[in-house]
């Protein structure tokens, strides 16, 4: 069985974090994915993490802390002992245009990544669906990302590739090499889960992951992390999710 991880976005709404951990621990999770607004606090947040023996490898942190404010960063990921930071999303008024916008992101992103690296972390890319949306050329901006900066890392989000429009088995295929994890999310059936923007707990969607999962067990994926971003039901999406991957 694989080390499950829990992305705590998916959680968001809960008042309670130190009840999200417990739940999280009593259903066999053993890691956690943090993001934004839990690093306020990310000493007491290394505590808690320890009290509920879970750990912390991956997680995400915005674009502008991994640009203008290094030193944040290095103590973030030390305290908390990641081992990856993963820029999460890119703000629609911050993405390039064009190819050469994207590839000067990629810049910044591999110096980034030889900042990192000093510390023994990696730095990688969270996809949504609009680095997979072709620009005027023709070029996709995941391609020019990860092209541009060679020591960056890949964390597939394959339901978001699969609601851009394009096949995920050619990317997961191509970067194979690159892919550090895979968040686990699913997508409802037309019309289904609207309340829930579209999204099914994992393994009660329409995504093919066992195919995928034959791929993504060749490459070099290593964190998998389960996500919904807006479930109704933390509680339900967490059993749902752990369940559909031990079956994997």
């Amino acid at each position: 069985m694989n080390d499950w991880s829990f992305q705590l976005y998916s959680a968001r709404h809960m008042t309670n974090l130190e009840e999200v951990l417990v739940i999280l621990k009593q259903l066999g999770y053993t890691q956690v994915e943090g993001y934004g607004s839990l690093y306020q606090q990310y000493p007491q947040l290394a505590d808690l993490l320890k009290q509920h023996h879970l750990t912390m490898p991956t997680g995400h942190i915005q674009f502008d802390w991994l640009i203008n404010d290094m030193p944040q960063v290095i103590d973030i990921v030390t305290k908390l002992d990641m081992k990856i930071a993963i820029c999460p999303f890119l703000a629609p008024e911050m993405r390039p245009t064009d190819a050469a916008g994207w590839r000067e992101i990629g810049a910044k992103m591999e110096q980034a990544c030889q900042q990192l690296q000093i510390h023994q972390v990696q730095v990688a890319w969270h996809n949504h669906e609009f680095e997979f949306m072709p620009l005027e050329d023709g070029s996709y901006p995941m391609a020019l990302l990860l092209d541009s900066a060679p020591s960056l890392q890949w964390e597939a989000d394959v339901a978001w590739a699969y609601r851009a429009g394009v096949d995920p088995v050619t990317w997961l295929t191509k970067y194979q090499d690159r892919l550090c994890g895979i968040h686990l999310k699913d997508q409802a059936p037309t019309g289904e889960c609207v309340d829930e923007d579209g999204w099914a707990d994992f393994g009660h969607g329409i995504l093919p992951w066992q195919e995928w999962w034959q791929i993504i067990k060749a490459s070099s994926a290593r964190f998998f992390v389960a996500e919904h971003d807006n479930p109704n039901d933390v509680n339900r999406f967490a059993s749902r999710a752990i369940a559909a991957a031990n079956r994997l």
